[in-house]
């Protein structure tokens, strides 16, 4: 077998720099390193340089510098945090003067009888048996009901029963806002059932009243009722609102 002919100068040279060795790898990464912790020291050195070539008057008035934008950076934050939280109590405000203008809104619906209501309550049942229900008697049972409590009232499921309801007699009954209505008069009444209910009962009382006309009264109590009658809305004439008010 021949013998193999030795690689010249070149080939030594390209099987360094593309087969390197391992102590060649070594001795690269270490001259990496050295290079690198070179040139930090010198970016640090030249930071200190910087700081080192002030004055102590000259330190001073950075650090004052630096502590004067660090109080406007917290000034300004605790304005921010002030504004927001005076933000959110005016939201809360707002909103909890919202919620009760819709409550006084719908009270005032109700008690003008402008909305349908459910609710518990009594349904009175008012039966001519042999004799005529007088407007007096009608009128003393509905002013009896104002009294202990009831929020909402319709006669004979027709008629919304309000503050400026009228009652007159009329031909073989009784007339309610115009409305003619005959016996048996049916009262939807809600509010508390007991006391409405006591409050029918009572000695001299409605039922009194009713018997002596020859009527006969009575008094269920209900846990959920619904009043469907309304009423339609009255514009003012003469009446606006104060401005000054």
């Amino acid at each position: 077998m021949p013998d193999e002919k030795p690689p010249s100068g070149r080939e030594r040279l390209l099987r360094a720099l593309f087969q390197p060795s391992r102590r060649q790898v070594v001795v690269a990464v270490l001259l990496a390193l050295v290079g690198f912790a070179a040139v930090t020291q010198v970016r640090s050195t030249q930071v200190d340089d910087t700081y080192s070539a002030l004055r102590e008057q000259d330190l001073i008035d950075v650090l004052n510098g630096l502590a004067g934008t660090t109080q406007r950076a917290e000034s300004e934050i605790t304005q921010l945090q002030r504004t927001r939280d005076d933000l959110q109590s005016a939201t809360s405000r707002r909103q909890a003067a919202l919620e009760q203008a819709q409550s006084e809104v719908d009270t005032l619906n109700i008690l003008a009888g402008l909305v349908p209501v459910t609710g518990p309550g009594i349904r009175i049942t008012i039966t001519e048996v042999d004799g005529t229900v007088e407007v007096a008697s009608l009128i003393d049972t509905v002013q009896e009901l104002r009294t202990d409590g009831a929020e909402a009232m319709q006669l004979n499921g027709q008629v919304r029963i309000i503050a400026q309801s009228s009652f007159t007699d009329d031909v073989g009954g009784i007339s309610v806002d115009g409305v003619a209505l005959e016996s048996p008069y049916v009262i939807d009444v809600i509010g508390g059932p007991e006391v409405l209910a006591g409050g029918m009962t009572f000695p001299l009382g409605p039922r009194a009243k009713l018997e002596a006309d020859g009527a006969a009264l009575e008094v269920q109590q209900l846990t959920s009722l619904d009043i469907e009658a309304v009423r339609s809305p009255v514009q003012p004439e003469f009446a606006v609102p104060d401005s000054g008010q």
